[in-house]
């Protein structure tokens, strides 16, 4: 019998998301000029309100006010009408020094020995439904955020949106798990006040329907785009108005949104949040290398969809163990625990292995903290930091890294593919 799956998604914008922004921007900004920074820090954001809290070891000192005002102005709170604004909003900061029961298990004169800076287990997913091995209810619930984020920055089309938003997309399955249609999409926009209520969202369920979703369906490969059809079940902006928003609306906390983060629902997740958390931290680091690995499983062919959790202690250097599920679409003749034992053979799951590999020391990390940080684009840019000193540090950094199929041939030799 066919079957629904939801997934939803949240724009730069959300409190939440304002948050975890600014806890990457300060990892990003301590890790250009100490690339060995420790940090674990958490921010929360309310009306005209920033709080930074966490723990530091590093050698370097940040304007960490500065980094929050400009990151705050850079997803677009810049009117004192929003209630929040990156020139006015309080910023007070509560980060302290790292405590040294922590560190001295990570720290090894042999960075190689570097143990888990935290117990824990973490996963990893991925599936062929889309040409990024994304879920596809997901896929299309950040698609269709980051363009209606290019339209508000535009300002051309569309010239009343403020920046929080909420997206979510049904998807109709088949029994075999092939994605026939969607059902339904939800889009929850902020935006500025009209003197007519009734006028107002009457235009905004218009330029949704009309403006957005043709801009998000012209992006898709053709497969997708079949799926979009005259049928779908729209529902924007259904309390009927979104003028007050943002923190102001809600106050956001880092890692509230760890599903939007990861798999939308698909998979598993083992609930440690990543933004604001140095590479150190097993939370952050083996998931994204347990992406990597189910990943690169898919598309060397081993199984449609996978399935990869790691375990770990805090200070001990090897993982727990490696599980591995194909949800019975290994097209060969092994099963999920044979196929375990050559995943651990071919990755090295050491917590420095997975740094080393995945190139995580680099300040990488404000990028993935909106719209996912699975299922991205690898590439190369180019990013400039300055200190409170005037020194400044340009970098070429590579971003999702754990996006790259640079395994899939290693994998197809083990697995005689």
């Amino acid at each position: 019998m066919p079957y629904l799956f939801t997934s939803e998604s949240v724009s730069e914008g959300h409190p939440d998301k304002v948050a975890d922004q600014i806890s990457d921007a300060l990892i990003d900004n301590f890790l250009a000029f100490d690339v060995d920074s420790k940090v674990a820090c958490e921010t929360l954001v309310t009306t005209g309100q920033v709080v930074l809290a966490g723990e530091v070891k590093s050698h370097t000192y940040l304007d960490v006010q500065q980094i929050a005002r400009d990151t705050i102005n850079k997803i677009g709170y810049t009117k004192g009408e929003y209630m929040f604004d990156g020139n006015s909003c309080g910023v007070f900061s509560a980060i302290h020094e790292q405590s040294d029961d922590i560190n001295r298990g990570v720290d090894r004169a042999n960075k190689e020995e570097q143990g888990a800076g935290d117990q824990g287990m973490m996963f990893g997913y991925a599936t062929n439904e889309t040409e990024n091995y994304m879920p596809l209810a997901l896929d299309l619930s950040h698609r269709i955020l980051k363009e209606l984020a290019l339209l508000r920055r535009e300002n051309k089309e569309i010239t009343y949106l403020r920046p929080d938003s909420k997206s979510q997309v049904t998807i109709e399955y088949s029994d075999d798990n092939i994605p026939q249609r969607i059902d339904a999409i939800v889009v929850s926009t902020q935006h500025d006040d009209f003197a007519d209520d009734d006028t107002m969202l009457a235009k905004i369920r218009q330029d949704i329907k009309e403006i957005l979703i043709p801009r998000v369906v012209a992006k898709l490969p053709k497969a997708t785009q079949a799926l979009f059809n005259s049928d779908i079940k729209y529902h924007i902006n259904p309390t009927g108005k979104f003028v007050i928003g943002g923190p102001h609306g809600d106050t956001g906390l880092t890692g509230r949104k760890i599903i939007v983060d990861t798999y939308g629902g698909k998979g598993a997740h083992g609930g440690g949040a990543f933004s604001g958390k140095d590479p150190s931290k097993v939370d952050r680091s083996a998931a994204y290398a347990t992406r990597h690995i189910a990943k690169n499983l898919v598309a060397a062919g081993v199984a449609d969809e996978v399935l990869v959790q790691v375990s770990y202690a805090i200070g001990v250097v090897e993982p727990m163990g490696i599980f591995i599920d194909t949800y019975g679409t290994c097209p060969f003749n092994m099963i999920d625990g044979e196929i375990a034992e050559k995943v651990s053979q071919i990755f090295d799951m050491r917590p420095f292995a997975i740094e080393e590999r995945l190139k995580l020391r680099s300040p990488m990390y404000s990028e993935t903290a909106a719209y996912g940080h699975m299922g991205r684009t690898n590439e190369t840019v180019t990013k400039t930091f300055t200190q409170p000193n005037g020194e400044s540090v340009t970098l070429d950094v590579e971003l999702f890294t754990w996006e790259k199929l640079d395994y899939v041939d290693k994998v197809r030799e083990a697995f005689s593919l």
